[in-house]
This record gives structure tokens, C-alpha cells and sequence, in this order.
């Protein structure tokens, strides 16, 4: 069980820790610039496509996308080929930010889970699944790694608000040891992240 806890620690301090650096050096959250890094790679993209890039839901890109717009860092802008299209750029400010940040931690997350062979990381997203769903905290869509939700209550008062007892679905052996190829429930089958 502890090692369970100290790995959930490790990860947990070091999406923290770089988020913390990032506040610190160029005053953008650990979310605000994983998705400023994603939409450097592109000259313009729609929210869905931001989404798509950033493994993320897209109400949840859309809120960091917001504080960035607000802050003048990413501009919204109709499409010249299709007027229905919303794209996203950044403007020159968000260019010199980039500059000088250091890289999100969340593309390290994602890039680990990436190099995992594909039964492993089903088996992953179906025990952390499971987790989530037995803490209460799967309702809604899942924030950015983070940023505060909107209304500025945060995901820790976001999530007591919703918890509720839930009826254990597994084993607590089952987290320390999962039998190869076993599913968990709805979503299994998909990818981590």
C-alpha cells in the first residue's frame, strides 16, 4: 500500500513542483502553459483541436483558454475558410513567455505514459478509473492539472462538495497487484491521459 501512496506522492510533487516553477518564472500556471506550448505548434487551432492535443475534455481546455484570452495571450479569431470555425493564436506576448518557460510537466506525464505497452496502460486507466470513481470524484469533467476551477473554490472544495460514499467495486489487492488483462468497467479499453 505504501508504495501505491509514495508513487501517487511522486507524481503528484512533480506536476506540482513544475507548476510552481512556472508561476515563478513566467507567471502562467502549470495548465496555462502546457496549453501555450501545445498551441505554439500549430499557426492556429480550434478549441477541439487544442483538446485533442492536450488530452484533455473540452470544457476543461476552454476555461484555461479563457484566462489566457483574458490575459491577452491567446487571441480568438473566425476562421478565414470557414466563418463557423473559432481558431486560436497566440499573440507576441505569449510568444516571449514561451521563450523563457520551462517545459510542462504534463508532456512528461504524458510521454511516460505513452512508452507503456498498450495492456498496461488499459490496465492503468481501468484501476485508476475504479480509484476515482471510489473516492467520489467522477462526476463532471476532470479540470486541467492545477488550475482552479471557475469561482475559484478549487478542485479539493469541487470534489468534497460532490463526495459521497461509494460501494467498493475491487479488492484493495487489486491496486498492488492486478491480474493481467482484466478490464474495469466502462472505458477500460481506453488510453491513459
Amino acid at each position: 500500500m505504501r508504495s501505491i501512496l509514495d508513487s501517487i506522492r511522486r507524481i503528484v510533487r512533480t506536476l506540482r513542483v513544475a507548476s510552481r516553477a512556472a508561476e515563478k518564472e513566467v507567471g502562467l500556471t502549470g495548465a496555462q502553459l502546457f496549453v501555450l506550448q501545445h498551441l505554439a505548434e500549430a499557426p492556429a487551432l480550434s478549441l477541439n483541436d487544442l483538446a485533442e492535443r492536450t488530452k484533455t475534455h473540452q470544457s476543461s481546455v476552454s476555461v484555461v483558454v479563457q484566462r489566457l484570452v483574458d490575459r491577452a495571450l491567446v487571441a480568438r479569431d473566425r476562421s478565414g475558410r470557414d466563418a463557423r470555425r473559432v481558431e486560436l493564436t497566440m499573440t507576441p506576448a505569449a510568444r516571449a513567455l514561451l521563450k523563457k518557460a520551462p517545459g510542462a510537466a504534463q508532456d512528461r506525464l504524458i510521454d511516460a505514459v505513452q512508452r507503456m505497452p498498450p495492456t498496461s496502460r488499459r490496465r492503468l486507466a481501468g484501476l485508476l478509473e475504479s480509484l476515482v470513481h471510489d473516492l467520489g470524484a467522477d462526476e463532471g469533467t476532470a479540470p486541467m492539472l492545477f488550475e482552479e476551477e471557475p469561482g475559484g473554490n478549487g478542485a479539493l472544495a469541487t470534489a468534497r462538495a460532490r463526495t459521497r460514499p461509494r460501494p467498493r467495486r475491487h479488492q484493495p489487492s487489486d491496486l498492488a497487484s492486478p491480474a493481467p488483462g482484466r478490464g474495469r468497467g466502462r472505458g477500460a479499453a481506453r488510453t491513459f491521459i
